[in-house]
């Protein structure tokens, strides 16, 4: 069975793709993670036992790490999910994104790509590169502008999605200079099963059940593309296996809703779903708050290139996407304690007041 190297498959979408991956049993999975706050080996509870799945904890930074599981595992593929992403946590502390979305992708680089090196003219042919980025490298768009296209000049307006621009650029640079062999996808807004609650569906779910504020910046008007996680997931295994190397596919939900939008569904949904709750309607519970700083107003993806070239298109709305989300968070209820830990509490006291 052939391995891939995946980065970052304790987080959000990682986690999700790793779970893809080897109910599939395509591939063996050789997944590192370094565990910050938002990764959590406990979305792998079922994989305990896999032989094929082998975690280990360590950092794309560590060049010597990576160059011993290189070596070790002789992957057919490097998909690198590793990434800081929050963008009020950028606003707030941006080192550790400029640590870890540049210096640390281009560790990983020069390691991947003298280990590519070493390969035989067979495997250099087949071997992949997929680096999982957002659309946030985009900038901002009007309420009239056309969605983003793999072609839209960036114009990142945070720190994080400077920070994942800088990394986009390495690995274009990459293929471009030295002919390894990647392919880059920007995805719009993720949501699903096991999102770490700082993001704004699983926050709006967990605060709306325990009777708390709904914070919304600003009007709540900001406009973002939402993307079911799972049909994330298959989009990137169609491009690890038929994307054109050097190439880029943005990947996106065909749904764009604001913000306020969002949490009235979210909040349709919970008063259908728990009807004896006593913060029932639980819309009641919606506040605005001070808008953050580069605040960027609309993203919207054309992901009509996957479409046409891979045969790709996102297989769950928004209501199915949503109900499907909502009641895993009311089902794992354990999972939900394990997360909030205080360093969790601390930074909701301090982003929300």
């Amino acid at each position: 069975m052939k391995a891939y190297l995946v980065t970052g498959g304790a987080g959000f979408i990682g986690s999700n793709f790793v779970l893809r991956e080897r109910k599939r049993e395509k591939a063996r999975i050789v997944n590192l993670d370094l565990l910050t706050y938002a990764g959590n080996v406990n979305n792998l509870n079922s994989l305990r036992g896999d032989r094929n799945h082998i975690f280990v904890k360590g950092d794309i930074a560590d060049r010597e790490l990576l160059r011993e599981l290189l070596a070790q595992y002789q992957p057919a593929a490097v998909i690198h999910f590793a990434a800081e992403s929050h963008v009020d946590r950028s606003i707030d502390g941006p080192a550790d994104f400029i640590r870890t979305n540049v210096v640390g992708t281009f560790h990983l680089l020069e390691e991947a790509r003298r280990y590519w090196d070493s390969l035989s003219a067979e495997e250099k042919k087949a071997f992949r590169f997929v680096h999982i980025s957002t659309d946030e490298v985009y900038g901002s768009l009007g309420p009239n502008d056309p969605p983003f296209r793999e072609d839209t000049p960036y114009a990142p307006n945070s720190p994080y999605s400077a920070s994942k621009a800088a990394s986009d650029h390495l690995v274009r640079a990459y293929f471009h200079t030295y002919g390894f062999p990647t392919v880059t996808t920007n995805c719009s807004n993720n949501y699903g099963p096991m999102q770490f609650p700082e993001k704004l569906i699983p926050l709006v779910i967990l605060n709306a059940l325990e009777g708390k504020s709904l914070p919304i910046y600003g009007d709540g008007l900001n406009i973002r593309d939402w993307l079911y996680v799972e049909d994330h997931c298959e989009a990137i295994g169609e491009v690890l296996d038929k994307g054109r190397v050097g190439e880029t596919y943005n990947i996106g939900g065909h749904c764009e809703k604001s913000n306020l939008e969002m949490v009235k569904t979210i909040c349709a949904i919970l008063d259908e779903l728990c009807p004896e709750s006593p913060y029932a309607p639980h819309d009641s519970l919606i506040t605005f708050v001070k808008d953050r700083p580069g605040h960027d107003r609309r993203y919207a993806i054309d992901s009509s290139r996957i479409g046409q070239e891979l045969g790709w298109t996102p297989k769950e709305s928004l209501e199915t996407g949503l109900r499907k989300t909502i009641e895993w968070y009311l089902s794992h209820k354990e999972w939900v304690k394990d997360v909030k830990t205080g360093a969790y509490q601390d930074w909701l006291a301090k982003q929300y007041g």
